[in-house]
């Protein structure tokens, strides 16, 4: 943060613009010169980071830093409220950049385009005073926390899935949880669908994102009780919000260094035979009669878009056993390929068949990769 000597002083036009904070008791003219003075780092410009950024900009942030080496996709535009259509198919972060330039051109908006890593994550990060996760992964989580950790940075967690989501305040000082506190393990690899798998209601980013640019706000004005050592977490569907303590954990091993984060969150993995999509697409071509191709997500996603000739069975239901004839009786002197999404759930569905003695092969990306490489006219989720 910066020190009351480094506070810059507000021009006529700002007072004007923030004159709603200025009348506030607990923020004032020395809170909105603490927000100018201040740099945050927003990791991620999508669901979470689209609220996130346009209330940072809104509320004053002198400057505001953007990682986000993705573009925008139309499937994004359903939650990323940040970006708008004519800019699909281009940078997500230099969209954000340019709609809070245009929402407020007294913050300074430094543009990373690309993806935080383990060799760029030190360097982005030191610069700023704060850090808040807007990304929708496991080893981006822990990358950004223990990065946040080693340097000594406040960090603004948020999450969110399907109608859930969660906030809270780590590495707020010394002694202090911090996401490793929270989640000391990364769950078993597939266990947890991401939101492009699971789905997610269009505003519950808003809602948490929100929450976040709030405790961001406080940490730098110094108001307010931070959720330090609480998680917050919110029930769309039901519209309710439970409170959990949240300590640090004395024997847990301190950060040292970063480390590679993907094979950190996959775990041990068992060697299983895999098929590009590509090479599915000449299999099926050839008119080859053994092959059956699984598809084992949902129904509602297999009303998006289906590969033709596959047969949807739920992994849920092979999981169970509920399927396990049925696929047995498909398999029965054939070469079974199996696909989800992305990927995860066909390789999950890959081992179980295996444990029952059902050979099969993983196709790579999913559906989603055979959207992009095989058929670009399917619609992609």
């Amino acid at each position: 943060m910066t020190t009351p000597q480094e506070h810059p002083a507000l021009s006529a036009d700002e007072k004007q613009r923030y004159a709603r904070h200025l009348i506030l008791p607990e923020v004032g003219r020395t809170g909105q010169e603490r927000l100018k003075g201040a740099s945050v780092l927003c990791v991620g410009s999508g669901g979470l980071g689209s609220p996130l950024l346009l209330y940072l900009a809104a509320a004053g942030i002198g400057t505001i830093g953007i990682v986000d080496g993705d573009v925008v996709e139309v499937s994004n535009l359903q939650r990323q409220v940040i970006h708008g259509s004519a800019w699909v198919g281009r940078s997500k972060a230099r969209s954000a950049a340019h709609r809070i330039a245009d929402l407020n051109s007294h913050c300074r908006v430094e543009v990373h385009d690309v993806m935080l890593t383990i060799d760029n994550a030190l360097e982005l990060i030191r610069p700023y005073d704060v850090v808040c996760d807007g990304t929708d992964n496991f080893p981006s989580r822990y990358l950004i926390n223990d990065a946040c950790v080693l340097l000594g940075k406040p960090l603004v967690y948020g999450s969110v899935q399907r109608f859930d989501g969660q906030v809270s305040v780590f590495n707020r000082g010394p002694g202090r949880p911090d996401y490793r506190d929270l989640l000391p393990e990364p769950p078993p690899a597939g266990e947890v669908p991401s939101c492009a798998e699971a789905g997610v209601m269009g505003v519950l980013p808003g809602l948490v994102g929100l929450i976040q640019a709030t405790e961001t706000i406080k940490l730098i004005t110094g108001i307010g009780d931070p959720l330090d050592g609480r998680l917050l977490v919110v029930d769309g569907l039901s519209m309710r919000f439970r409170e959990l303590r949240l300590e640090r954990d004395p024997d847990r091993p301190a950060v040292q260094g970063l480390i590679d984060y993907s094979q950190f969150c996959r775990g041990e993995v068992a060697p299983m035979d895999s098929i590009s999509v590509t090479a599915l697409k000449e299999l099926l071509d050839s008119g080859a009669e053994d092959v059956v191709l699984i598809d084992v997500r949902n129904q509602s996603e297999a009303d998006v878009a289906v590969i033709a000739g596959s047969h949807l069975i739920p992994l849920a239901t092979i999981r169970s056993g509920e399927a396990m004839e049925q696929v047995r009786s498909l398999a029965a002197g054939c070469r079974v390929f199996v696909h989800c999404k992305l990927g995860g759930r066909s390789a999950q569905a890959v081992e179980v068949l295996s444990q029952q003695g059902i050979p099969a092969s993983n196709v790579e990306g999913g559906i989603d990769a055979w959207a992009q490489q095989v058929d670009p006219t399917m619609a992609r989720y």
